[in-house]
């Protein structure tokens, strides 16, 4: 099989059946050698933002020039490695007038070649799908409905929801099923002795959007207030403000956690025991009364809660940065629980 077509309306549910593709397709194979991924340009990518001049054509000129590299991969004899995989991200961007030389390229694929194209940007061409059954395979989800996704994403992760925890989660997420696979991914990493998780334990992982400054997400980690920091980072990486054209990108809001803790290996020190001397740690310029509270969180987490919490933001580095196929908002989700989980076990 030499040719994959992705469907699916939802980002998220797509993207699973496309990682367990793409890690079906690879095997053992080194990732970095076999493994090429193309993204076809939105026209306000291609032209700088709004969109306007789409009509000059260039548009259309980075569209089929990105075209043009997937078909150059596709083509392209693997190097090292027993295949290559070209994963073409967004091709129902692709118009009529650039479909040709795709058509034209699954009309004779390579043999060591798996080109997956993914679905999304646009309605798909339907000439693709018709050229793709020829050669390959559609794969798309098999659960699209969100009951249907709480019900699979549950079994899966081994999880028990109550049916007031189940309700609640289908209430917030609505008709977005790709939520509901999230919700369970995060609510799966937190310890549970197998009994059923009522609505209570659920309800904390239930966020909204809201513009909000940094310092509420290390604030409430340190807290322990898990329904609070998973609220304030879902607001950091979503939302936007007068202040903040864009939202954080998630290697932004790591980098905050990272500095946060790092200032706190600075207080884990025995001759450090007053607010005083932990501002002077600091470098002089933190408050007294600020670095009070930091190196009571040091002293809480001791150099084993320190320990464990490095563990967990250099695991979320390595996966915001494609170790692992997780989406980012569920590995950035996944850490800030975790970090709450430290503090509340003191």
């Amino acid at each position: 099989m030499s040719a994959h077509l992705v469907k699916g309306d939802d980002s998220v549910l797509r993207n699973e059946v496309l990682d367990t593709l793409i890690a079906q397709l690879l095997g053992d194979q080194d990732r970095t050698l076999a493994l090429e991924e193309i993204v076809i340009p939105s026209p306000a990518t291609a032209v700088g933002g709004d969109g306007a001049g789409e009509t000059t054509g260039s548009g259309s000129d980075a569209r089929s020039a990105a075209l043009a590299v997937a078909i150059n991969a596709s083509q392209t004899p693997p190097f090292m490695t027993d295949q290559r995989v070209v994963v073409v991200r967004d091709v129902g961007l692709i118009t009529a007038a650039e479909v040709g030389p795709l058509l034209e390229y699954l009309d004779d694929p390579l043999d060591t070649t798996e080109l997956v194209l993914v679905a999304g940007g646009g309605a798909l061409n339907k000439k693709i799908e018709t050229a793709i059954k020829s050669n390959g395979e559609v794969l798309a989800p098999q659960a699209t409905e969100a009951s249907d996704v709480l019900a699979r994403a549950t079994k899966d992760a081994g999880l028990r929801l109550t049916p007031a925890a189940g309700k609640a989660v289908l209430d917030h997420a609505g008709s977005e099923a790709g939520m509901v696979k999230r919700i369970v991914t995060t609510l799966a990493t937190i310890d549970s002795d197998g009994s059923p998780i009522d609505v209570d334990e659920v309800i904390p992982y239930l966020t909204d959007a809201g513009s909000v400054p940094v310092w509420d997400l290390t604030n409430a980690i340190e807290k322990g207030d898990t329904k609070s920091a998973l609220a304030t980072l879902n607001r950091l990486l979503n939302a936007t403000s007068a202040k903040q054209a864009r939202a954080m990108h998630p290697l932004q809001a790591l980098a905050v956690l990272v500095s946060h803790y790092r200032r706190l290996l600075r207080l884990d020190d025995p001759e450090i025991r007053s607010p005083e001397a932990a501002a002077k740690a600091l470098g002089g310029k933190t408050n007294p009364n600020s670095a009070r509270f930091r190196l009571k969180q040091a002293q809480r987490l001791g150099p084993e809660g320190l320990q464990r919490a490095f563990e967990y933001l250099a695991n979320a580095d390595l996966d915001l940065k494609g170790r692992r196929a997780i989406p980012e908002d569920v590995v950035m989700e996944t850490l800030v629980a975790r970090l709450c989980a430290l503090e509340n076990r003191r």
